[in-house]
Parts: C-alpha cells; sequence; structure tokens
C-alpha cells in the first residue's frame, strides 16, 4: 500500500493528492452507496484531512441524511460525473474516497463489508472480509 498517491475523476478536471496510508478500506452496501456509484457498493478508501489535498478543480456536492441522522456529503465531477469523495458528517477528521478515483485502484485491499442487510443477492462478497449487517 502507497504512503503516497492520488487520483481524480474521468476526465482530469478534479485532482487530488494524499501523503499517507489510509486509515481504513471497506465496501458499503447500503442503498444510499449502491445509487451512488451505480453498483452493488461504494468501494471507501478513508484517509485522514490532514494528509488529503484537493489540487485541482471543485466538485459538485450532493447532501443527503444517513440512518444515523448526520449530513452525509458526495461529491462528484461536474464534467464527468465521477463520484470522487465524501465527506461522512459524523467524522470530521477523515475523508472517503471512491477506489475507482485512485490513479492506481489495483491496492485497494476491503478489510470490512458493511451494511451487508442491503447487500444485493447477485453481489458476491469476498470471504476474507468482516461482514456487517449495518454500522458496526
Amino acid at each position: 500500500m502507497p504512503n503516497d498517491f492520488s487520483g481524480g475523476c474521468a476526465c482530469g478536471a478534479i485532482r487530488y493528492q494524499c501523503t499517507a496510508e489510509p486509515v481504513y478500506m471497506g465496501n458499503c452496501h447500503c442503498r444510499d452507496c449502491q445509487r451512488a456509484t451505480g453498483s452493488a457498493y461504494f468501494p471507501a478508501v478513508v484517509v485522514s484531512v490532514d494528509e488529503f489535498t484537493l489540487l485541482q478543480g471543485e466538485p459538485t456536492w450532493y447532501e443527503s441524511k444517513a440512518d444515523r441522522g448526520h449530513t452525509m456529503a458526495r461529491a462528484f465531477c461536474n464534467k464527468c460525473g465521477s463520484p470522487v469523495l465524501l465527506n461522512n458528517g459524523a467524522n470530521d477528521t477523515v475523508t472517503v474516497l471512491y477506489a475507482e478515483s485512485l490513479d492506481d485502484p489495483s491496492w485497494y485491499k476491503p478489510k470490512r463489508d458493511i451494511y451487508t442487510s442491503s447487500a444485493q443477492p447477485w453481489d458476491l462478497m469476498h470471504p476474507d472480509t468482516q461482514k456487517c449487517q449495518a454500522m458496526p
């Protein structure tokens, strides 16, 4: 896993850099994340806000309420539509990156699947990840 990595949107209008290893990596299967990704889950890379820098571009934000009542602010490129990051109102010390926005997503290794109670029946989760029916 790299100590220094970068990423951005599909068209290159938004670019970011991180200067430390992620705090956490995991897959969220809640319906909001399914809708936001257009897929079975959101592959999340959690990084410290102190180690994250938005280098270029200004994302468009969409806010919604999480099941616990706090705001989830999702950022995407207003040119190509790529999801890039998420700010979870329950924890302002981290930024959550979409793994597909990484320049090299091959090192993404999720440790946990959350909201498995909402997982799609056709989604075959890796047997080695910890499974949680809701937010742990």
